[in-house]
Parts: C-alpha cells; structure tokens; sequence
C-alpha cells in the first residue's frame, strides 16, 4: 500500500522492498514534484497577468477614467493591431541599435576584463575609474555623443554600449578570478601550459558568471538605445514614444512600451538559450536547485 505522499509503506500483506524500487520511487516523487515546478512557473505569471488586464480593464470602465490618462487593455490591443506596421518598422531600427551596442558591449567588455585580471597594475590604473564613470548619468552624455556623431546610428549605438559594457566587464573578471586555486595547480602539475590553463580550466569555469553579465547587459542595451533615440533620434520605437507622447496618443504609447518589453524578453531569452547551448550541465544544475528541470 502507500501513503498519502505517495511512498510505499510496508505491511504485514507486502513483500519487503528492494533498493531499486525504493530508488525507483524516489525519482518518480522527484520527477512529479519538478514537472509541477515547471507548470507552476508558467501558470501562475500568466494568471496573474490576465487578472491584472481583467481588473485593469473593468476598473477604467466601472470608474470612466479618461483614455489619454489611462486606457483599457482593449484599447491597447486595438491601438497595437492599428499600428503594428509602424511598431515593426521602428522596433526594426531600435532592434539594430540594440545588437550592435551590445556587440560592442562583448567586443570591448571581454578584452578589459581579461586585462584587469592578468594585470594588477592595470587593475588599479583602470577599475577605479570605471566603477566612479558608472555614477555619471548617460543621458548626459548622450548631447555630447550627438554633438560629434551627429543624429546617425553611431550615437545610438555608443549610448547603449556605455550603458551595457559594464556588467559584462565586471562579471568576465570575477568569473576569471573566482576559479577554486586547487584547479591550477592540479593542471600545472599534469603539465598544462598557460594558455591550455586558461581555456581549458579557467575560462569554462567562468562562463556562468560571463552570462550572467550578458544576460544583464542586453536589457541594458535596450535602456540605451531608447534613451539615445529619446534624445536625438528619428526613427526608433523610442523616438516613436517621444511622438506619441506629443500628441497624447496615451494607446500608442503603451503599444510602444508593449513592443520594447518584448524585445527586451526575446533578447533575454536568446542570450539564454546560448548559455544552455554553451554551458549545458551548469544551467541544467541551476534549474534542478530552482525544481524546474
């Protein structure tokens, strides 16, 4: 017979059980308990988003609240199926800023970090000041970067970078350094050379923390490249706010917010699915601590 968690239980009528089958059982409440873990992670966020639009959109009618301040979901999704041309055509241009300033991000971000990690010298000579350039406002800079660039792509692009090069830069380091020291000397003591020490040991062990920094850093590139088309741009989803915003058209603007979400997420998402490509065992092992593998 079995109980009430679902675990055999012996009685007088049963045959004692064997390991295997008790093992058996195991895997199987563990099994059913993730698979729950999975649907849960799913069901709850979107039944939390359909009551919210619910409440949402019988509040704006029970309580006759003006459109330009608030509009119902209905009014939204209107406004996103009347203006999905245009939201594609500036998500289009807003999407090119963004992989570029976060190519750029990766380009430069990796490279500088190797250094502040090989370098001590060069530790102190640059991480101070990088750490302080990230208390200065980016919007700020942004008039300067139009200023020499011009209204172009370029300034843009560089407003993004500036904003998402950081996490990548600080998690690469800690990633590189925070390698247990007993995995050196094991592999110094089998022979392996320098560089066969760091591809093969050290950079491998770093890869979780150099995407987690790459999953910040491209939501972050999508901060940047809104806040560049905010102050100079003509054509991006940003710049499409900013003209939505002119003339109170309060449906398109929260379509243009709708779209930026979006692409933040499917950015996030795709960052992901590389690091499951790249780091199979590590991300499998996180989601079975969180119970959803």
């Amino acid at each position: 017979m079995t109980d009430a968690t679902g675990l055999h239980v012996k009685t007088n009528y049963d045959a004692p059980l064997t390991i295997e089958e008790v093992e058996a059982q195991v895997q199987d409440r563990r099994a059913r308990r993730q698979s729950n873990a999975r649907i849960s992670a799913i069901v709850y966020p979107v039944l939390t988003v359909i009551g919210t639009l619910v409440a949402w959109e019988v509040g704006v009618r029970m309580f006759g609240v003006p459109g330009y301040l608030l509009p119902a979901p209905s009014k939204i999704v209107v406004s996103c199926i009347d203006n999905a041309g245009l939201l594609l055509k500036h998500g289009w241009v807003t999407t090119i800023e963004i992989v570029l300033g976060f190519l750029m991000s990766i380009v430069v971000g990796v490279p500088l970090a190797l250094a502040i990690f090989m370098s001590p010298a060069f530790s102190r000579s640059v991480l101070p000041l990088l750490v302080s350039s990230q208390a200065m406002p980016k919007v700020a800079v942004a008039p300067l970067l139009l200023v020499w660039f011009g209204f172009g792509l370029l300034p843009k692009v560089l407003i993004a970078f500036l904003i998402a090069f950081f996490p990548i830069v600080i998690s690469t380091a800690v990633g590189l350094a925070s390698i247990e020291p007993e995995k050196i000397y094991l592999a110094r003591s089998m022979g392996l050379g320098a560089a066969a020490t760091f591809f093969k040991i050290r950079l491998p062990s770093a890869l979780p923390s150099i995407f987690g920094g790459l999953k910040i850093s491209i939501t972050l590139a999508v901060v940047g490249a809104v806040v560049g088309e905010f102050v100079g741009g003509d054509a991006g989803l940003g710049y499409l706010l900013m003209v939505a915003n002119g003339n109170i058209d309060t449906p398109l603007l929260f379509a243009g917010i709708i779209a930026l979400t979006v692409q933040g997420v499917v950015f996030y998402v795709l960052v992901e699915l590389a690091e499951r490509l790249a780091i199979p065992r590590q991300t499998a092992a996180n989601a079975a601590v969180l119970g959803l593998a």
